[in-house]
């Protein structure tokens, strides 16, 4: 059984999502419910494609990248450097996602890029060494974070999103936006991806074998650092992506961005179990439909859905829902 565990034995995790989307339909009107679920189905997905970088990268390298937000900031600014003021607002809907692709391809590649040189300078020289690794990943995250606000500036910067992505469309009854379907549809594309690309092609083959007998590897002649290296970009790429959606989402982008949901991030990762692909998919879902259920049921209890689903989850089971195996 392979270390990086993408599907777990145990089907009871599996349920509760199921669970707590029939419990709310008790407790609410259909259309109501429609309306909460895909919303809360389209935060998921903006969690997963925020978390996933830090989920892969822990899972596949051992590392925990406390500079995580600092690539989500990036992609942030990245797509505010494409669509610019709101100059490109009132783009056609076929426009306007050629346009957000060009602003996640951007962003995809400027996260691979600078990865890859926080990788050479900095985790390379800590490897195996998890305190060192924390320490300076956040001083890395730091510096980051001070660069970005060189270049783009201290201020916020407003991110007007192309009208074809305003509003909503009616479906049986309940008004859905049209943004947050395309976010759980892209959410749904790239877990599909990684799924694919770890499991059905030869590089993600010998990525996991590589994690699970670095020396056998290096001697069938591959070499284990060039991909882990890989492995390092392809997870800040990720981050980048999940700064473009929720950058579009909040409509408004500061270099504190990915600072002010690395909590959520790490609170996703901790619920789905330290790097399992699943889980922190599971995970994100989990709690964007939580936070929604809970904000229309109990609008006071809000504030402490995520912190409170984290204790129940780790009473439950401490290692996550759907934990790696060997980890």
């Amino acid at each position: 059984m392979t270390r990086i565990a993408l599907a777990a034995r145990d089907p009871l995790p599996y349920l509760v999502l199921p669970l707590l989307v029939l419990v709310a339909l008790l407790g609410m009107s259909f259309s109501t419910w429609l309306t909460l679920t895909v919303a809360g189905l389209a935060m998921g997905c903006l969690l997963f494609l925020a978390a996933i970088g830090l989920t892969l990268i822990f899972g596949l390298m051992d590392v925990l990248n406390f500079a995580h937000g600092g690539f989500v900031t990036l992609g942030a600014f990245i797509v505010v450097a494409v669509l610019g003021s709101g100059s490109l607002a009132g783009l056609g809907i076929a426009a306007a996602l050629g346009v957000v692709a060009l602003a996640i391809a951007l962003a995809a590649g400027a996260g691979a890029g600078v990865g890859l040189v926080f990788e050479r300078l900095l985790i390379r020289r800590v490897a195996g060494a998890p305190l060192r690794q924390i320490l300076i990943t956040v001083g890395g995250g730091i510096i980051l974070q001070q660069l970005l606000i060189i270049v783009f500036g201290a201020e916020p910067l407003p991110l007007p999103r192309p009208l074809a992505l305003r509003g909503s469309v009616i479906i049986a009854g309940a008004p859905l936006e049209r943004y947050r379907l395309m976010v759980s549809l892209l959410g749904l594309v790239i877990y599909a991806a990684i799924q694919l690309a770890l499991n059905r092609t030869r590089l993600g083959l010998l990525i996991r074998a590589a994690v699970e007998n670095r020396e056998m590897v290096e001697a069938l002649g591959f070499r284990a650092s060039a991909l882990f290296r890989l492995v390092f970009a392809a997870g800040t790429a990720l981050a980048a992506v999940g700064g473009v959606v929720f950058a579009l989402y909040a409509g408004m982008v500061t270099a504190d961005l990915g600072g002010e949901i690395i909590i959520l991030v790490f609170i996703v990762v901790i619920i789905g179990g330290l790097g399992s692909v699943n889980g922190c998919f599971l995970a994100s879902l989990l709690l964007g439909l939580a936070n929604n259920y809970v904000g229309f049921l109990a609008p006071k209890l809000a504030l402490g859905t995520d912190i409170a689903l984290m204790l129940i989850v780790l009473l439950w089971r401490p290692r996550g829902l759907l934990p790696m195996d060997g980890a």
